[in-house]
């Protein structure tokens, strides 16, 4: 009989994967928002307008950025208790010491 890989292991670690990505991209954006708020105390009016309109479409608030990193902590946090959950049953099932 062969046994396969446990899947409900490697969703965990997928899903661990998936989350982190999220809190990754959404700390990004946050990060690249206070820079342009730097910049524009810094910059002349013209400047910062040029600035604003080559990537006006990827703008995004800080309210959902957060709402993305706090969702990504929720998805990690998820992801390592069904990884464990499955960890800890694999064996239990079929007596793999008898």
């Amino acid at each position: 009989m062969e046994i396969s890989g446990n899947t409900a292991f490697y969703a965990g670690l997928s899903t661990i994967q998936t989350g982190q990505n999220r809190v990754d991209q959404a700390s990004s954006q946050i990060a690249n928002n206070t820079i342009e708020r730097s910049v524009t105390s810094q910059s002349s009016e013209v400047q910062v307008d040029r600035l604003r309109s080559v990537d006006r479409s990827q703008q995004s608030d800080l309210a959902s950025n957060m709402v993305d990193m706090a969702e990504g902590k929720f998805q990690v946090q998820l992801g390592v208790n069904v990884a464990k959950a499955s960890d800890e049953m694999l064996g239990t099932l079929i007596d793999t010491f008898a």
